[in-house]
């Protein structure tokens, strides 16, 4: 018995997507810096502004983080390089999407699952920045398979 529960944790570990535990342990941090960027400049502003903010206190809390790489797209046996343009890529793992809208809307989480597949990324948080308290507009979305 304790050979086949041994087998089936083996099967489901593997299974898991590599970065998964990482970027679940990032989330916080990476929730923690919007909220300080919320903080201190409030509602109401351009998503690029938050952007830029974000980046700059990903990096006082001495997370790496990118806003555009390189992607292989294939599509029916063809493949193509090409430059992908996201908001924020953190320690590789986790990807960002900082949106200042009254209302998140169902093709916002869709362009940021594609992304996420596009990029192989385990996680990624929707952060609308136009809400009075910032934990309301924090969508956390997961890469399909990524947690098994």
């Amino acid at each position: 018995m304790l050979f086949y529960l041994l087998v089936y944790l083996a099967n489901v570990v593997t299974k898991m997507h590599p970065d998964f535990a990482k970027a679940a342990g990032l989330t916080s941090h990476i929730i923690g810096a919007a909220i300080e960027v919320h903080r201190d400049k409030g509602a109401g502003l351009i998503e690029s502004i938050y952007e830029w903010c974000l980046e700059k206190e990903l990096e006082l809390c001495r997370l790496s983080s990118v806003s555009q790489k390189i992607v292989t797209v294939t599509y029916k046996g063809f493949t193509r390089e090409e430059p992908l343009r996201f908001d924020v890529l953190v320690e590789d793992c986790v990807l960002v999407e900082a949106k200042a809208v009254t209302e998140v809307l169902p093709i916002d989480k869709a362009q940021l699952m594609s992304y996420l597949k596009l990029l192989n990324v385990p996680v990624g948080l929707l952060i609308s920045f136009n809400e009075l308290k910032l934990t309301n507009g924090v969508h956390r979305l997961i890469l399909p398979g990524a947690n098994r």
